[in-house]
C-alpha cells in the first residue's frame, strides 16, 4: 500500500508542477522516488507541523497543489486547528496524508497512535475522509485525492496486510465495497482500513455474513448503507479507532434515522482508554480486543452466533 502512494505522488509529480510535497521531518526512505523525480517540488518543513499547514494553505491559494504528509497523531490530531480555519474554512485542495493510523506504532505509546482522527475530522465542513484497505483502495483514494478540488484526508493504518480486492476499483467514491457476498436476513460486517482483512476473517465464523469495505468515510453512500441495514437483522462495523464518532458512529446514525428496517448496530473499534502497555502490533490489537479472536468474543457477548 505504501509503495502505491509513493507512486501515485511520484507519477502527480511528474505530470504536474504544481504538485509539492511537504513532509514534517518523516517519511524519507518512503519519498526517495519523490526526491529523485522531483526534488524542487519537495519541501520537508521540519518539526513545526502547524505551521506546515499555513505553508501548505498559502501554496494552494496560490495555486499549486499541496500533499502534507505526517503520522497521524500529528497529521490531523495535531494540527486540526490549521485543518479547520486554514483550509477547510477557505476550501483549499490541500490533501492531507496521516500515516500509522490507529496502533501501528504501538511501541511508541500514545503518544504516537492515533484512534480518534476520523472522529476529529468528522465534524469539520468541507474535507474528505478516506481510509483504504488494500493497494487497490489506496490507488482509487489518491486518484480521487489529486484531482479534488477540496480538501481530502487519506487515513494509512497498517500496509502490509494484502490486498483485499483483485482488481483496480471504479466505484463512485462513496460506496462501500462488497468483499463477500452474504444472506438476506443474516448478519453484515462494514469494515474499513486495515480491519477489511479481519473482517473477512471474522465473517468466516458467522453463518452467512456478508462483508463490505469502506474506503470513504466522507462522502459515504447513505443509500447503500440503509440498503444493506434493510437486508440483515444486524450489522456489525469494524475500525481500528476509537468507537465513539468513527465509522461505527457513522453508520448507528445513519441506520437509526431510517423510518423502516432498522437493524441493529454493533459497533466494535477501540473503547475509550489509552494503550495500556507498549509492545508489538499484534499485542495492541490483542490489547484492544480488536484481533479476531477477541472480536468473535465480543460479538458472542452480545448474542451473535459465531460457529
Amino acid at each position: 500500500m505504501r509503495a502505491t502512494f509513493s507512486h501515485a505522488i511520484v507519477a502527480a509529480a511528474k505530470s504536474d508542477p504544481r504538485v509539492l510535497l511537504l513532509t514534517g521531518d518523516h517519511g524519507y526512505a518512503l519519498f526517495d522516488d519523490f526526491r529523485r523525480a522531483a526534488p524542487a517540488q519537495f519541501i520537508n518543513a521540519g518539526v513545526a507541523e502547524q505551521n506546515m499547514v499555513g505553508v501548505a494553505a498559502g501554496l494552494a491559494k496560490a495555486g499549486f497543489k499541496p500533499i502534507v504528509y505526517g503520522l497521524s497523531a500529528f497529521v490531523p490530531v495535531r494540527v486540526l486547528e490549521q485543518i479547520k480555519l486554514d483550509v477547510c474554512y477557505e476550501q483549499l485542495p490541500v490533501v492531507f496524508i496521516g500515516d500509522g493510523a490507529g496502533v501501528v506504532y504501538s511501541s511508541l505509546g500514545g503518544s504516537h497512535q492515533s484512534l480518534e482522527d476520523i472522529a476529529a475530522l468528522r465534524a469539520l465542513p468541507h474535507i474528505d475522509i478516506l481510509s483504504p484497505a488494500d493497494a487497490y483502495e489506496m490507488a482509487f483514494a489518491m486518484a480521487h485525492a489529486l484531482q479534488s478540488t477540496r480538501p481530502v484526508y487519506v487515513r494509512m493504518g497498517k500496509a502490509d496486510l494484502g490486498n483485499v480486492h483483485d482488481k483496480p476499483i471504479t466505484a463512485p467514491i462513496g460506496d462501500l465495497l462488497p468483499l463477500r457476498a452474504g444472506r438476506p436476513g443474516s448478519a453484515a460486517i462494514v469494515a474499513t482500513g486495515s480491519m477489511a482483512r479481519t473482517a473477512l476473517a471474522l465473517s468466516e465464523t458467522i453463518p452467512g455474513a456478508g462483508v463490505w469495505s469502506a474506503p470513504s468515510i466522507a462522502p459515504i453512500n447513505y443509500t447503500q448503507v440503509e440498503t444493506i441495514a434493510r437486508s440483515v437483522n444486524t450489522l456489525i462495523v469494524l475500525e481500528e479507532h476509537s468507537s465513539i464518532a468513527g465509522l461505527g458512529g457513522l453508520v448507528a446514525e445513519i441506520v437509526g434515522e431510517m423510518m423502516d428496517g432498522r437493524c441493529r448496530v454493533i459497533r466494535l473499534g477501540v473503547d475509550s482508554r489509552f494503550s495500556q502497555y507498549c509492545g508489538t502490533y499484534q499485542y495492541l490489537l490483542k490489547e484492544h480486543r480488536i484481533d479476531v479472536e477477541s472480536l468473535r468474543a465480543r460479538l458472542v457477548e452480545k448474542g451473535v452466533t459465531c460457529g
